[in-house]
């Protein structure tokens, strides 16, 4: 039996769908019988897989690095899932929008530092004008709001996915919950 190649996907967020996600507690054992996780922070991989057939995104898109993997991700995935309300909608990352990337270095690397203040420009990337929710940068072929989405969601949702049906999540989920 071929299993379906899952990846989870960190971008500009605070890991707590990912969190949800291990909050599948057991059902993470017979999911694991389905599935192979191929590409994962909670992995040890470093190089998104060629072939992926399902991919949790969770998180916005803020820096040119997010831009960059969401658009391997979205090359090499069947299908992607934005997951939770930062990839759904940028949420938390979209609050430095209205002051610009400028005023917003200038305060976390200037303002407010103690040492070596500057802003770096080695090991991090550059930050994009805007964050923005991963369908204005790639097609996303499922939605799932949640601030994080519960577990039982995520788990409906991979359930759905892997039986080949479109998860139906207007009674299952909302924003922020």
């Amino acid at each position: 039996m071929n299993k379906v190649r899952l990846a989870t996907v960190w971008l500009d967020c605070c890991s707590g769908c990912h969190m949800s996600f291990l909050d599948i507690d057991e059902a993470l054992i017979s999911l694991a019988e389905k599935v192979d996780l191929v590409y994962s922070p909670l992995v040890d991989e470093k190089n998104f897989p060629e072939q992926v057939d399902i991919a949790l995104v969770e998180g916005a898109v803020s820096s040119e690095g997010d831009l960059h993997k969401i658009q391997i991700v979205r090359e090499h995935s069947k299908t992607l899932v934005s997951l939770g309300d930062c990839a759904v909608s940028a949420n938390v990352p979209a609050m430095r929008n209205p002051f610009g990337v400028e005023a917003i270095c200038d305060r976390a690397y200037r303002e407010n530092a103690t040492l070596d203040a500057g802003v770096p420009h080695q090991d991090v990337p550059k930050l994009l004008e805007r964050a923005r929710p991963v369908h204005e940068v790639v097609p996303v072929d499922v939605f799932v709001p949640g601030c994080p989405p519960a577990a039982a969601v995520i788990l409906f949702v991979l359930t759905e996915l892997l039986e080949g049906r479109q998860p139906e999540l207007s009674s299952r989920t909302r924003f922020g919950a």
